[in-house]
């Protein structure tokens, strides 16, 4: 049996019932949505105050790099293969179907405890926000059983808020993409006019001596030019977002264009973003006094503006839900691959006729993760979320190489330049950062890949449509 078996690049984007709703703005604005959130909002500030000081900004010039080098194949990969999927369907085109199923089967992980996690997190700052206007949410239903309440109050209930939110963008989902794309939007311009307050009020208030000595010397295992690199690592998945522009390529009116476009913009804009945001943060307070859940407008605070503060709140809830909406976008999309290519049950293929959306997948996912999220504190789980995305990132990098090599006749109307040094220090890149990630993380990243493998063996290999010489599905079953 031949278990790196792989699609024809002609069968990674077959005829799709999904609608060709989406142009370069929507994928532009789509990764926007998913890497300014919690990366931006809290990252920035943890990362400072731990690891980097006020080089945190040399740390998002090393991180946007590294994610460079990614970004470059991915948009090359998006133009010549296409297909929903995104690193999955890479994979299956390139390194095999083996290969495809480990991808997809992360990615599963990846954007799933992704979502919950950000859930949790929402929910936090939208408490916080109704209790400053008065509005009192009580404590028992903002956590889960398994977390403990803050002064000794025992523990929660269900974290109601949580598993709603999740449960709203469910509807929002099965609705129709270029609905979804015009929600996110909204909320994409929320928090950058949010940022924008920010900028515009920390300015007058930046003060260069703050930033002296710019890189802290080395102590206790922080600050110095490691310290650089370690908060580079910290905040490297802050960027993960351009991943999920690439899984919408199946609903995008020209991907050849337009996914290049999405991927490469979106990362250079928040790159800039990142970098101007640590700058002023570190410039208008003590770097050591950033390691809070929400160091942005604790500054503000600190500099006197509480309206601006509140405001930027506002930005914060607005950032993490279009957070929790791409990778949901994403997550639904890749299962509905995986469905269709015979790998999962049939009705994970199965696209609604009027809505054009895998609304089957976005419902069940929609209940599972409500539920994860409502009893769930998922603290250790959370970094999971990075082994995923990491094992993607060095599939993609590898791919371009690989068909660079055995396919060099395809037309590729974006090409990753200076092939293969870029693509292939992509892939050490990010090998090397799953090497330096906690010792629990690669545990249960192990045990999630034992199950997988398991399913794969179970169900996937005698129901898998290539192994059978049966077309690959396109997604109505």
């Amino acid at each position: 049996m031949n278990l790196f078996r792989r699609k024809d690049i002609a069968e990674v984007a077959p005829p799709s019932a999904l609608k060709k709703v989406l142009g370069p703005v929507d994928l532009t604005l789509m990764g926007i949505g998913c890497i300014v959130g919690a990366g931006i909002f809290v990252l920035t500030g943890v990362a400072a105050a731990t690891s980097a000081g006020p080089a945190i900004v040399l740390s998002f010039v090393l991180a946007g790099v590294a994610c460079a080098f990614t970004a470059l194949s991915y948009a090359e990969l998006a133009s010549t293969i296409g297909g929903a999927g995104s690193a999955y369907s890479y994979g299956y085109a390139t390194l095999g179907e083996i290969v495809a199923w480990i991808i997809g089967w992360d990615l599963i992980l990846e954007y799933g405890v992704g979502v919950c996690t950000v859930a949790v997190g929402w929910s936090g700052y939208v408490t916080n926000a109704l209790s400053a206007v008065g509005v009192r949410v009580p404590a028992v239903l903002t956590a889960g059983p398994f977390q403990a309440l803050p002064h000794h109050a025992g523990h929660g209930d269900f974290n109601v808020l949580a598993a709603g939110i999740i449960l709203v963008l469910a509807l929002l989902l099965a609705l129709g993409a270029k609905l979804s794309a015009r929600f996110n939007a909204i909320m994409v311009v929320v928090k950058l006019l949010a940022l924008g307050l920010f900028i515009v009020l920390a300015l007058p208030h930046f003060n260069v001596h703050l930033w002296h000595p710019f890189i802290p010397p080395r102590t206790n295992h922080h600050f110095g030019w490691q310290g650089v690199v370690e908060g580079a690592s910290l905040i490297f998945f802050a960027y993960i977002g351009f991943d999920a522009v690439s899984t919408a390529v199946e609903e995008t009116k020209n991907p050849q264009r337009d996914a290049p476009i999405g991927i490469l913009a979106s990362l250079f804009i928040c790159t800039l973003l990142y970098m101007v945001v640590a700058a002023l943060l570190t410039g208008i307070v003590p770097y050591q006094t950033l390691n809070v859940p929400s160091p942005v407008a604790s500054a503000l605070i600190h500099i006197g503006y509480h309206w601006g503060a509140a405001a930027v709140a506002v930005g914060a809830i607005a950032g993490l839900t279009t957070v929790m909406l791409v990778l949901y976008f994403g997550l639904s999309r890749i299962l509905m691959s995986m469905g269709r290519d015979g790998l999962l049950p049939p009705v994970f293929g199965r696209v609604h006729p009027k809505t054009g959306t895998p609304v089957p997948v976005i419902l069940g996912l929609g209940v599972l993760m409500a539920i994860v999220a409502g009893f769930t504190p998922i603290t250790d789980l959370a970094k999971l979320v990075n082994m995923g995305t990491l094992a993607a990132f060095t599939v993609v990098c590898l791919g371009v190489i690989w068909l660079r090599a055995n396919r060099p006749e395809l037309e590729r109307p974006f090409r990753t330049p200076f092939s293969p040094l870029f693509p292939a220090l992509g892939a050490l890149i990010c090998f090397y950062l799953m090497l330096n990630l906690p010792a629990l993380t690669w545990h249960a990243f192990f045990i999630w890949l034992a199950v997988g493998l398991g399913v794969y063996a179970g169900y996937s290999v005698r129901h898998s449509h290539l192994a059978a010489g049966a077309p690959v599905r396109s997604g109505s079953s």
